[in-house]
């Protein structure tokens, strides 16, 4: 599990734009509390370096994870944003 202090600057790093996003991460944050594991914070903060739009794409599953970011970290924790 990560630290409060880095469980709290992930949440800031999670910040989106598009409303949308923000309720997949919400909800995410709200399932887990302060259990996030290392892996799960690795694939998000991968994922917070996508546009909004591309994030988007990927949450509604109208993407797979392809490229530098399709890695086990990204698709466990977009499994976990898509339920």
């Amino acid at each position: 599990m990560i630290d409060e202090r880095a469980l709290s600057k992930l949440r800031w790093r999670c910040r989106r734009g598009l409303l949308e996003n923000d309720l997949f991460i919400e909800r995410f944050f709200a399932r887990k509390g302060e259990q996030v594991s290392v892996t799960e914070a690795e694939g998000l903060t991968a994922l917070m370096d996508l546009s909004d739009n591309d994030l988007l794409d990927l949450l509604l599953r109208r993407k797979e994870p392809s490229g530098e970011i399709d890695t086990a970290a990204v698709r466990e924790v977009l499994a976990e944003l898509r339920t």
